[in-house]
Order: C-alpha cells, then sequence, then structure tokens
C-alpha cells in the first residue's frame, strides 16, 4: 500500500486501541502521548517496526505526539553509530506518514518533540506548543540528574537501601519462582547510612561491583522482580551521551518508568516479556508519591517471523563473525537491511497493520511480509526486460543487419504509466530455463519444433539446436512469424507460452544479487546453534543481460524484471548509468511451492 493510501484507511482496531479511546472517552487524558523507546546497542530489525508503528500509529490516529527516546543507561553496549542508525530507520518508517499527520512539515524531521529540561514538574502540554519541533530524540541519559534524586527520595523513605552482596551473591539470595529469596543482611541499614553510600558511589569512591542500590520491597514475593530489584549499579565507563559525568546508571526498571513520567507518557506500551515488570513500574512511581496522573503499561505479543532471529546478540554475532556484510546486509532483518534490500517503508507498515496486535504469542510467515512488498512494488514499479541465465536465439528468418523498436508498457497496473520503446534484432537472449531439449508434458515455453510468443514481439519456432563438441547446448536457431508483431495473430492459432527475451545487440550487462533467506529452518532460534542453519546459497550474483533503459535506473530505484521478479538498485555500489541490482523479492514465494512439494 502506497503512503497516500494508509492516510485514507480507517485506523486498525485492537485491544491497546480500545483502551486508548476508552481513556479519551472518559477524559482521563487531553492528549495521547506515546514513546518508542529503543537501546542503542545494535541496530533496529523488523520487530521493532511493529512497535514503532503501533506508538507513532496511535499518536498519528489521535493527532497526539510519539516520542523516540535512546534507553541509554548501559555505557558499555551503547554507541553512537546505533544511536545514528535508530534516528535514521524511524525517520524512514514513518516518513510521509506520520510527519504530516502531526505536524511535522519539515523535510526529514521525526515526530519528536524538543528535549526535555528535566524539571520535576515538567507536563507534557509545554512541549506540545513548543515551535520548531526537532529531529533530535530524547535520551533516558538526559534525566540522569532526576533520577539520582528521585533514588535519594527513595532512600530517605526507607524504600531503598545500598546493598554490598556481590553480583553473583545477590543473584543467589534472589532465590527462584519455587522458592522465595533471602534478605540480604545489609538490608536494614538506615536511610542515613545508605544515603551516604549511595552519594560516596556517585562520587566514584568504590570499584565496579562494590555496591548497588536496591529497592526495599518484598524478598518472598512469587513475583522475582519484585524481590529486593536493583536499582543502580557502579559502571566506570564513558558514556556515548554524558561522557564521565557519571559512574552510577540506572537500570532499566527505574530509568523507564521516571522517563515515562517525566516525558508525561500516557500509554508505555511494551512487549509482554514485560508484563511480570509492570508491578515495579507501579511499585517505583507510588513510592516516588508523584504528582497525578501517571502513565501506564501496556503489553502485547513481540513480532516472531519464520527463517529468521529476533536477537540482538545473534545479529551481532552474525556481524561480527563476518557471517554478513555488516547491520545493513540485504539478507539481515534489520532495517537497514530490508531499506537496502529495496522493501519499501510503506510495505512494512502495511505489514504491520495486518498482523494485528494481540496478547498471543506466535510466529508469523515470512511470506506474508513479502506479499505486502508484491502488493506495493506490483502497482508502483515499472517493467523492464532482463535475463539473468542468458540462452542465444538467432531468428535465421529476420533480416541480418536491420532492427526495430517494439512498444512494451511500463505498468499493466498503471494506465497513466505510459508506454516504451525496446529495440528487438535477429540476435536475442532468453532464459537458460526457457527452453528445453526433451520437454515434458504441459511445458510451454521454447522446445524443438514448439512455438512460444516473445513479448511485446512475434510467435518464434525452434528449428534446430546447436551444440559444441562436447555436446553442450551453445545457442538455438528459430524462425519468426512476421504476422504476428505486438500480440497479433491474424489466423488464430493459439499460443500457451510467453517468454521475455533482450536484444544481444542493443543489450547492456550489470551484476544483480540474488538475495534468499539467511537461513534454512522455518525457526533457526529453536536450533541446538542457530549457524548450523544458516543458508550457504543465500547470496548469488550474476551478470544479466538488460534492455538499454535499466542502464538509466538511478540508486534507489525499483523495477520488476518481468517474469523474474522485483529488483533494486542498490544506492550504495551503484553509480550513474552502472547500477547493481538486487533482488528484493521474487514474483511468487519459492519456499512456499518446495515446502508443497
Amino acid at each position: 500500500m502506497s503512503d497516500a493510501d494508509t492516510h485514507t484507511q480507517p485506523a486498525p482496531r485492537d485491544f491497546i486501541r480500545d483502551i486508548v479511546l476508552e481513556d479519551l472517552r472518559a477524559g482521563r487524558h487531553s492528549r495521547i502521548v506515546t514513546r518508542f523507546p529503543p537501546e542503542p546497542n545494535g541496530y533496529l530489525h523488523i520487530g521493532h517496526a511493529k512497535s514503532i508503528c503501533l506508538n507513532f500509529g496511535i499518536a498519528v490516529e489521535h493527532a497526539g505526539i510519539c516520542h523516540l527516546r535512546m534507553d541509554d543507561t548501559n555505557p558499555t553496549k551503547e554507541e553512537v553509530e546505533y544511536v545514528e542508525s535508530i534516528q535514521h530507520d524511524v525517520n524512514w518508517l514513518t516518513a510521509g506518514w506520520a510527519e504530516d499527520r502531526l505536524g511535522l512539515k519539515s523535510k526529514g524531521a521525526l515526530p519528536v518533540s524538543q528535549s526535555v529540561q528535566g524539571r520535576p514538574d515538567f507536563h507534557i502540554e509545554a512541549i506540545a506548543a513548543a515551535p520548531g519541533r526537532t529531529l533530535e530524540p530524547f535520551y533516558a541519559s538526559d534525566y540522569f540528574p532526576q533520577f539520582y534524586d528521585y533514588a535519594i527520595g527513595l532512600i530517605r523513605r526507607g524504600s531503598a537501601y545500598v546493598c554490598d552482596l556481590s553480583p553473583a551473591d545477590t543473584d543467589a539470595y534472589r532465590g527462584a519462582p519455587d522458592r522465595p529469596g533471602r534478605n540480604s543482611p545489609f538490608r536494614d541499614r538506615s536511610p542515613e547510612e545508605s544515603l551516604d553510600l549511595f552519594q560516596r558511589m556517585k562520587a566514584g569512591e568504590f570499584p565496579d561491583g562494590a555496591r548497588t542500590l536496591r529497592a526495599r520491597i518484598d524478598m518472598a514475593s512469587p513475583n522475582v522482580w519484585l524481590r529486593d530489584p536493583v536499582l543502580y549499579r557502579i559502571r566506570h565507563a564513558e558514556h556515548h551521551h554524558t561522557g564521565n559525568a557519571w559512574c552510577i546508571y540506572p537500570m532499566y526498571d527505574f530509568a523507564h518508568c521516571v522517563s515515562d513520567y517525566i516525558e508525561g507518557i500516557t500509554h508505555s506500551i511494551c512487549t509482554l516479556e514485560f508484563e511480570v515488570h509492570r508491578p515495579l513500574y507501579d511499585w517505583i512511581l507510588n513510592k516516588l508519591e508523584l504528582p497525578r496522573p501517571l502513565p501506564h503499561q501496556y503489553e502485547f505479543a513481540r513480532l516472531n517471523l519464520t527463517y529468521t532471529v529476533m536477537s540482538k546478540r545473534k545479529l551481532l554475532q552474525l556481524v561480527k563473525e563476518r557471517r554478513v556484510s555488516g547491520w545493513d546486509d540485504p539478507r539481515m532483518p534489520t532495517l537497514a537491511g530490508l531499506r537496502r534490500r529495496g522493501y519499501p517503508a510503506s510495505a512494512l507498515r502495511q505489514f504491520c497493520r495486518g498482523i494485528g496486535v494481540t496478547k498471543y504469542s506466535g510466529t508469523t510467515d515470512v511470506g506474508l511480509l513479502e506479499n505486502c512488498v508484491r502488493q506495493e512494488l506490483n502497482r508502483t514499479a515499472p517493467r523492464r526486460s532482463a535475463v539473468l541465465n542468458p540462452l542465444e536465439v538467432i531468428l535465421d528468418t529476420y533480416p541480418e543487419g536491420e532492427g526495430e523498436m517494439l512498444d512494451a508498457l511500463n505498468n499493466p497496473e498503471d494506465s497513466a504509466a505510459g508506454t516504451r520503446h525496446v529495440p528487438f534484432s535477429r540476435r536475442l537472449y532468453i532464459e537458460r530455463e526457457d527452453f528445453l531439449e526433451n520437454p515434458p508434458k504441459k511445458f510451454f515455453r521454447l522446445a524443438p519444433g514448439q512455438e512460444v510468443r516473445l513479448r511485446y514481439g512475434y510467435i518464434i519456432r525452434c528449428d534446430r539446436v546447436e551444440k559444441d563438441a562436447e555436446g553442450n547446448l551453445l545457442r538455438l536457431h528459430c524462425s519468426h512469424d512476421p504476422a504476428t508483431r505486438g500480440g497479433n495473430t491474424p489466423d488464430g492459432r493459439k499460443i500457451k507460452g510467453t517468454i521475455h527475451w533482450v536484444s544481444a545487440d542493443h543489450c547492456v550487462c550489470a551484476p544483480v544479487r540474488l538475495y534468499d533467506r539467511l537461513f534454512t529452518r522455518e525457526n533457526p532460534e529453536e536450533a541446538g546453534d542457530f549457524l548450523d542453519c544458516l543458508n550457504s546459497d543465500s547470496l548469488q550474483t550474476v551478470s544479466a543481460h538488460m534492455e538499454p533503459a535499466l542502464a538509466d535506473t538511478p540508486p534507489g530505484g525499483r523495477v520488476q524484471f518481468e517474469r523474474l521478479g522485483y529488483f533494486f538498485a542498490d544506492p550504495v555500489d551503484s553509480r550513474p548509468g552502472a547500477p547493481v541490482f538486487h533482488r528484493i523479492v521474487g514474483l511468487r514465494d519459492s519456499w512456499a511451492k518446495t515446502a508443497a512439494s
């Protein structure tokens, strides 16, 4: 579905959107504020696209705001490269869809608000009314001073204490789901002693792992996340955004809910693995005794795709071990990889819309994503002819040294796309698989004595097969029927097969990268070692023979190679007049056909 069409569709319905609608009807919120808060420790993948479309989509549907926020509280795993890639990916996925609806008219602007100044009395309407929104996202690290002040408040209320247990002992004392934990020997420290130690932690007096700040909740709770969770740890490491200003860093569960409150988030939407964290989210906000209203967390099922891994750790392993060319390798499920493969952002949004939002975990067939791409490109991609595995054809009945231009449709799905002129000559290339010397029944392509139609051209018949001394096929000698040009059949004979071709005397050559699925197993993450499922044939490069117009395909241009699939001129390696093409997706799902056979 194109960007224009997404504007005319009615808003989808799901249980989270029903909650938002009810909150608006009941007057609980005057403006909806959502957020997308990735940790910048890797590139975003297709699973994140579902969350982006949900959070930004809800904001779009209700004239609200969606914040892009970097959850950057772990300095040893986060990098500026990841921050920049996230901004680029979100901008790409939402461009032309969220921007206009959210009043962001400047080119490339992300639907985010200006940076929060970190005031405890911050109110979202101040940002909503601020002029000149900016590309800059929110950073959880911008709130480190407030986090620290809120932590001090918890200590003074007796709701948090400094603990000297090592990380290993902290885990051991926590117990397990089937047995209660044990109180830390430091749990009864006075607020005064904990406050002193926490201030010394901030001052850098203690080494990594020597002490933590923990919430004082219930070590016997059936929910292990409420067993005195760690709120702060010591980490002497330079931070990508704050430098060396801090050596204590908040844990996700503390930073998440407080960031939501600071930014005035109304609906904090997470995936289901955070459902067990919600009681802690609410506990922290209630213990801080903050002015109401408070944000509330809601959970939905994450996206799982067949033939795909979603683990950032495993994707990073693929990159580090050079199993792929990088995070933007077109075989990767990262948004950068899908974008470089040639997937349109609108097709990803339509896919996310189609799979819906539920509470039930499951695995979605990657073929659904590929079909959304086909539907989009079928309507928008111009048609061109290319031959990937050429077999020479000589038309012995066509005059030597002559040629002509045939009319070809640019896109049969779009009458306004018009036609183009394609050169035709005595010597042609066809796909090698379009000829069989000993064909089976119902093979309606070219064979000795058999006729086919050349698309936009003539009916031809194979008269003779030419081979080399070893018996290898060299070329075909055929005859053509001059009366059948452009689809004419004056005698009314029925021709069941139509094949594509290019003129050997006029064609251009260009490299084409044929990408396939990166894994051979439907659920690679369930394998003992996911690397054992890598598809050794996931990339093949061929030199294709193409009609001359394809040489002018600009970097980033998408076309359909007739009868072959949809292709994309790589924006990195292509040059003016010298495109390098990627196969985005075939015209049909070859994997589904293989599985059914």
